[in-house]
């Protein structure tokens, strides 16, 4: 799950989000007479393209960014007329991050008979939530930010993988593939043997902590405490005297940058210079502000957008449209989950008109997606997981994450 990159101006910080409906979060270029803004023929109406993610609280710095990037897509699309006889609204939902709040946003959309289709969420824990929910109206729903395997390979995902939600997909890789590529890094590469595994509980990080230890192990490193944390806490001196007298050389971190960056550096202040590595939930720049140090270690999901040459188009528009926020570790990844929703309702409704009935086909072609999109090559796999496993790894210089120089690359076990 995170980086933010800032690579807008300020001219560009300047900018607005646009125009929001009155009395709900949806957005949309308004239109007259069957015409949108750009002149394209709308008259059988408006679908709304939704999503979940955290608009506000700690993680807000990605679910932002999120945001944007689903709705660039959508106003480009939009512009580019691309679904025929239909004007496309967005509709985000703030979900601060909270599997029951995920579920009230997920209960709205689906209560819209116009919701065409749902972006999120950011958190695996509220994907859980939100998946069953959008299934029992057949509502797609596809993920730049879940990685936790059961989403789309059940609860017995390491022997026996099966298909939880024919409705649900996502571009980005599982922690079955992020954990061990972590490991390979930190054992192979950073030489480190004696490493100090901390999570905080949740879908993401348990899971995250899970694979990277068992790859570790298998590399011959020695996982030599196992600890949690909860995902408020502040003080961690209890955790930090249980592992000191392990003598680690790393810590291994599943779970998010608020925490992650106190963490960080209160493991400094009690004597423990060690590197702190963690997975995307902690590549975001707020984990520098919020203590992390230089050296500190961090995967993120797929390449740089700035270093793709797939990306440029994206990374210059998005600056060109004005957001108040730079698009984060997920906004080529949600720019191109949410070109696969409109691509697919384009094709599901070339021929007749939408109508609830009309989501099977939506999810049917989602299903067959094969595009080039900002992030890379974009399709999924029997189970709805991207076939695209290229990660990254990332380290603190100065006040923000930078690639380490060669580490892109897919997962070799």
């Amino acid at each position: 799950m995170t980086r933010r990159r800032t690579i807008v101006t300020a001219a560009i910080l300047a900018g607005a989000l646009g125009l929001t409906a009155c009395g709900t979060n949806r957005e949309e270029e308004p239109g007259a007479g069957g015409q949108a803004a750009g002149g394209c023929d709308t008259s059988r109406g408006t679908l709304i393209i939704g999503m979940i993610a955290p608009l506000s609280g700690g993680l807000s710095a990605l679910g932002l960014g999120m945001r944007n990037s689903a709705q660039l897509a959508v106003d480009q699309a939009n512009q580019d007329c691309t679904v025929a006889g239909y004007e496309l609204a967005f509709q985000p939902e703030d979900d601060q991050a909270t599997p029951q709040v995920a579920g009230q946003a997920a209960t709205l959309l689906a209560s819209d008979p116009n919701v065409v289709g749902v972006i999120g969420t950011l958190n695996s824990s509220t994907g859980q939530t939100v998946q069953p929910i959008l299934n029992e109206r057949s509502i797609p729903m596809i993920s730049p930010a879940n990685t936790g395997p059961s989403l789309t390979l059940g609860e017995n995902f390491a022997t026996a993988p099966q298909r939880v939600y024919d409705n649900y997909f996502r571009v980005a890789t599982t922690d079955l593939v992020q954990g061990p590529f972590a490991a390979n890094y930190l054992v192979q590469t950073a030489g480190k043997q004696r490493i100090a595994v901390i999570d905080d509980g949740k879908t993401y990080g348990a899971n995250l902590a899970e694979q990277f230890s068992l790859q570790a192990e298998k590399l011959g490193a020695q996982v030599v405490a196992r600890e949690k944390v909860g995902e408020r806490d502040t003080d961690f001196s209890g955790v930090i005297t249980a592992i000191r007298g392990q003598n680690p050389d790393a810590v291994y971190y599943g779970g998010e940058y608020p925490v992650a960056g106190p963490l960080s550096a209160q493991l400094a202040a009690a004597g423990l210079d060690i590197p702190l590595m963690g997975g995307d939930g902690i590549n975001d720049d707020d984990f520098v502000s919020l203590g992390g140090r230089p050296g500190d270690l961090a995967t993120s999901i797929g390449a740089p957008a700035e270093t793709l040459p797939s990306a440029q188009q994206f990374v210059s528009d998005y600056a060109a449209a004005g957001y108040a926020e730079p698009f984060s570790a997920y906004g080529a990844l949600t720019y191109d989950a949410t070109n696969v929703m409109i691509q697919a309702l384009a094709s599901a409704l070339a021929e007749g008109e939408y109508s609830e009935e009309r989501r099977a086909d939506i999810v049917a072609a989602v299903q067959a997606t094969d595009l080039e999109g900002a992030s890379g090559p974009v399709s999924f796999d029997e189970f709805g997981d991207t076939t695209n496993k290229v990660l990254t790894v990332y380290t603190v210089e100065g006040d923000g994450f930078v690639p380490v120089e060669g580490s892109t690359s897919s997962f070799e076990g």
